[in-house]
């Protein structure tokens, strides 16, 4: 079976699966690894280079820990049988996509919306971003769906992609390592500062292409989709480098210029106010009708992203 069909099998499992909460999950692994390990070091670390070191033994280990584990399940079930290694293939590169689990919670949240069922709309946000929501107004839930969105539209789908093109489930599985160690600790808190820093620059190298692959691919779904490829290119362009992250910013502005709205601002995290710069023009007010248009540009740069790998594995 041929790398092409292997990952056009991971992308329509995905679109067909999404992520059942009753299968094991990879990630939710990482998630309760990456816990355990912070509970351990955070209880018996107080300096700052006991930090850095706790912090990057753990930002290189569990990436290699999941790269090399999906190697050998992948090596030994091909042993078995040809066709059983293949399927072990798709099955690891399906855990890495997450664009219909994306769709289904944004879309959750717009139905809830549409209900005007604002606290049901809140604690459907809540699942998809890390900031407060108990007070969130609607256009403030509208804004963190969206800009969930555009951000898992290049963690969730392109990046996972383009590590699957280059080095297979191994190397995406990594990938995932790396992203869910960077959203659980590579915070700028006190606990986190050194802790979580190793986690956050292995991110930020790791998102570096990827992203702006995402911003590329958002602006030219915005130019078929909405006819607003040149808002986006120019909102891409002009604000991307203001998000605080050095990658963030390309598919949120591509997404705030796409959309015609305005994206950033002012929000809570555990309390306390965290300013982010404004991404895009308030050309369009943030209303509920702006969700299911997220969605659209995320499946169509995934959609172009999907066809770019599958150009390129094949040739």
């Amino acid at each position: 079976m041929t790398l092409a069909l292997k990952v056009l099998a991971v992308s329509g499992l995905d679109l067909l699966a999404g992520d059942p909460r009753w299968i094991p999950h990879p990630v939710r692994f990482m998630g309760r690894m990456i816990a355990g390990y912070e509970r351990v070091v955070l209880q018996r670390t107080q300096g700052r280079i006991s930090r850095y070191v706790a912090g990057g033994i753990l930002a290189l280990g569990l990436p290699c820990l999941f790269y090399a584990g999906a190697a050998w399940l992948i090596e030994a079930v091909t042993q078995l049988h040809p066709w059983a290694g293949h399927a072990a293939w798709i099955v690891l590169g399906y855990t890495t996509l997450a664009a219909r689990d994306l769709a289904d919670h944004a879309s959750e949240v717009y139905r809830r919306l549409q209900d005007g069922t604002f606290e049901e709309a809140r604690r459907a946000v809540s699942q998809i971003v890390g900031r407060d929501t108990a007070s969130l107004s609607e256009q403030d839930i509208v804004k963190a769906t969206v800009e969930s969105v555009a951000e898992s539209t290049s963690d969730g789908v392109i990046a996972p992609l383009f590590y699957l093109a280059i080095g297979g489930p191994p190397l995406a599985l990594a990938y995932k390592a790396v992203n869910t160690l960077d959203s659980m600790i590579g915070h700028r808190t006190e606990d986190y500062q050194y802790f979580g820093w190793a986690a956050a620059r292995c991110d930020d190298v790791m998102n570096w292409v990827p992203a702006r692959l995402s911003g590329l691919y958002l602006v030219v779904a915005s130019a078929l989709c909405l006819k607003s490829g040149r808002t986006a290119a120019r909102v891409l362009l002009r604000d991307a480098r203001k998000h605080s992250s050095p990658n963030s910013g390309w598919p949120e502005a591509a997404m705030a210029g796409g959309l015609r709205v305005q994206l950033g601002g002012v929000n809570e995290y555990d309390g306390r106010s965290l300013e982010r710069p404004f991404l895009g023009d308030a050309i369009r007010i943030l209303k509920p009708q702006q969700i299911p248009r997220a969605i659209q540009l995320m499946y169509t740069a995934s959609g172009l992203m999907l066809l770019t790998v599958l150009g390129v594995v094949a040739w």
